[in-house]
């Protein structure tokens, strides 16, 4: 598969070497900066945020009617969570789910930035198997944040790997998602089983809610192996998991072939091009549920998704800080070549 990444920004652009670490070089982010409020009572505006001006539009409407939940208010959220979110989606492409409608409504995926678009918006230019390539925006700082969200883009589909090497994963994850008949209890249990397992092979991990019926469990890894590589050692591992707890665990990626009453342990979502939501990420579902960073005591202590919603999650991490700091740190990231 032929593949190459470009950064651009306004009307040049520059090429990064591959296995250049852009995470290791970025500035930390102070997580006690001054927040960043909308205006009450506007529809329409044009603000100034760190030195761009950025158009919010439709700030009124409803996207949780039930909740009395607006898109000004799915904003503000994003913006008040942008210290912690933004490291872990600041050098990667983002493909945009858009729901105009609000929560309820229907949504549409968009993977070229639209256009016009300001010319601060960063572009990662992925070129696909077919020979298109694709210019994805990346979200970089708040005011790129706010031009996504803004879009009507509810929770973010940042790819797996960073822009200046798209083949070359810096984590591996997995999806544990029930199929029909298993309970989110067998979700949870799931989860233990793959933590305890993912130890066994000296490989951190760290989970995080889904935000609409699952848990996320994410490895940061060095950058090295292909993305194919890191694919095959997920799928073997799953299907070890099916192997020892045949009872509970399906790793079948034909969705008529997976057994009732079992939880997947979803290891294609590390194929190529393929998202998941991001930690933080706000979910179109009733509640509206975040994905939220949670600890393995947590996940033994029976938590529940609806736990974790737009209007309680904010304290939270002001509380705890960014659990899911090391998955964004170049630090302490293991070396899977051993495992391949």
């Amino acid at each position: 598969m032929s593949s190459s990444s470009e950064l651009k920004r306004g009307s040049g652009s520059s090429k990064l070497g591959r296995g250049v670490s852009n995470t290791a070089q970025s500035t930390p982010r102070s997580k006690r900066q001054h927040r960043f409020e909308i205006p009450s009572g506007k529809d329409d505006l044009e603000i100034e945020v760190e030195g761009k001006t950025v158009k919010l539009t439709h700030l009124q409407k409803p996207f949780w009617p039930d909740l009395g939940i607006t898109k000004g208010d799915l904003i503000q959220f994003y913006a008040d969570l942008a210290p912690y979110l933004l490291p872990h989606i600041e050098h990667r492409a983002m493909v945009m789910k858009r729901y105009p409608g609000g929560a309820y409504g229907e949504f549409f995926f968009q993977k070229r930035a639209p256009v016009p678009r300001p010319d601060w918006i960063d572009i990662c230019s992925i070129e696909h198997s077919s020979g298109n390539v694709i210019d994805f925006p990346i979200v970089r700082d708040l005011p790129s944040l706010l031009w996504v969200i803004n879009l009507g883009c509810i929770d973010l589909n940042p790819w797996y790997a960073r822009c200046d090497d798209v083949n070359r994963p810096d984590y591996l994850h997995f999806d544990l998602d029930p199929v029909k008949g298993a309970e989110f209890e067998d979700v949870l249990k799931t989860a233990l089983l793959v933590h305890e397992a993912l130890d066994a092979l000296n490989l951190p991990n760290y989970p995080k809610t889904t935000g609409s019926r699952g848990i996320h469990i994410y490895v940061p890894i060095e950058r090295g192996p292909l993305q194919k590589e890191v694919w095959t050692f997920a799928k073997r591992f799953a299907q070890s998991m099916e192997r020892l707890y045949p009872d509970l665990v399906t790793a079948e990626y034909k969705v008529a072939k997976r057994p009732e009453g079992h939880v997947l342990v979803d290891y294609n979502q590390n194929a190529w091009g393929r998202t998941l939501s991001s930690v933080y990420s706000v979910r179109p579902k009733p509640q509206a549920p975040v994905s939220t960073p949670v600890t393995w005591e947590e996940v033994s202590g029976g938590l529940r998704i609806e736990d974790f919603r737009i209007d309680n999650v904010r304290e939270r991490v002001s509380q705890r800080g960014d659990l899911w700091s090391p998955v964004a740190s170049p630090r302490g990231r293991v070396d899977l070549k051993a495992l391949l």
